[in-house]
């Protein structure tokens, strides 16, 4: 959208003026701050709003942004923020004692961006390595007793002895164990579905719930692969803006964020250290189309990576928010890494 620059000098002065007071903006207030007369803002103003960048939420009141208009904010008009002093030495002292172990880390920089930013934040760290099972092998112990043995294709080694109500012969573990190599190996967990078990099931013979047991461990062991560790801090700090007043509305946000599950399906930056904004109703989940989301990704190492995010209302500082989520994803990506210094300070200044 081109904008003349007088377009862009009120729609930035409108956004800031609101992310600081939460309250509708009117035109002498800009006009003051840009030395133009109140009715040059007032035409501007009305021509933003023809445009969907800013809206009136009441008559006779000032203008608040659209989600539009927060969108042009953030590709045109913010600027890179520096951090203060203050700010990267306590991210810093947060991220620095290498000692700590990394759900300590995760959680401790969460911690640290929710009090830097004043909204909740979440950090996960995430296996970006696709594991599968390359063989099974069914062993006999007893009538009542076998072991699962399944090799996996990270080289590791996974079992578990498995006691029976009923009795199993040593012919039928060697069938299920053939069966389970030609059907099962190779696979995602999500591709072992009921309908797989199912057909195993009818082609080996099984009512005893044998397939179940053998197929109920490879799912385990598979969704163990793909372990993560989340932690989500700052809840209260949400509740502290205006636009969640209503407990109901802040309640489906922080419904939203304690699943996991949903979590990973936000929207993420392609690479590590970058910030990605999505603003209001460009989020895909309904619970947060009246939310913004910026997140920062990390290399966690160890065929790890992960994510650092912070969810607000739209009414946001975006440039701040964006620089100190940016700052965080570098410091753990060197630190996780194995980097021996973080942020330009090495372990000589502890």
């Amino acid at each position: 959208m081109n904008l003349s620059e007088r377009k862009k000098k009120i729609l930035r002065a409108v956004v800031d003026r609101y992310v600081e007071t939460a309250e509708p903006v009117g035109s002498k207030g800009i006009a003051s701050m840009l030395s133009v007369s109140s009715a040059t803002v007032r035409n501007e103003m009305a021509e933003l709003e023809n445009l969907g960048l800013l809206e009136q939420p009441h008559t006779s009141a000032g203008r608040v942004p659209t989600s539009l208009g927060y969108r042009i904010y953030v590709n045109e008009l913010m600027e890179q923020q520096r951090l203060s002093f203050e700010d990267t030495e306590l991210i810093n002292k947060a991220l620095r004692s290498r000692v700590q172990q990394l759900d300590k880390i995760i959680s401790e920089a969460g911690r640290v961006t929710s009090l830097l930013t004043n909204y909740p934040a979440y950090a996960l760290a995430v296996s970006t390595q696709s594991v599968t099972i390359t063989r099974f092998d069914l062993i006999h112990v007893d009538k009542h007793t076998f072991v699962i043995v399944a090799i996996l294709s990270n080289d590791s080694v996974k079992n578990k002895l498995v006691h029976l109500h009923f009795e199993v012969e040593a012919d039928m573990l060697t069938k299920l164990a053939a069966t389970f190599n030609a059907r099962f190996t190779g696979i995602p967990e999500e591709e072992i579905t009921p309908i797989l078990i199912q057909s195993t099931e009818r082609a080996v013979g099984d009512t005893t719930g044998l397939v179940s047991i053998v197929a109920g461990f490879a799912i385990e062991i598979l969704l163990e692969t793909k372990s993560r560790e989340t932690f989500l801090t700052g809840t209260s700090h949400l509740l502290e803006h205006p636009e969640f007043q209503d407990i109901g509305k802040a309640r489906k946000v922080l419904k939203y964020l304690s699943n996991d599950d949903e979590l990973l399906k936000l929207p993420t930056p392609e690479l590590a250290g970058n910030a990605k904004i999505t603003i209001g109703p460009e989020n895909l989940a309904e619970e947060l189309k009246d939310s913004s989301v910026v997140v920062a990704k990390y290399n966690a190492g160890d065929n790890l990576q992960g994510i650092i995010g912070v969810v607000g209302p739209t009414r946001m500082d975006y440039e701040k928010v964006a620089a100190r989520l940016s700052y965080i994803a570098q410091g753990l990506s060197w630190l996780l890494s194995g980097g021996f210094t973080l942020m330009g300070i090495d372990d000589k200044d502890e």
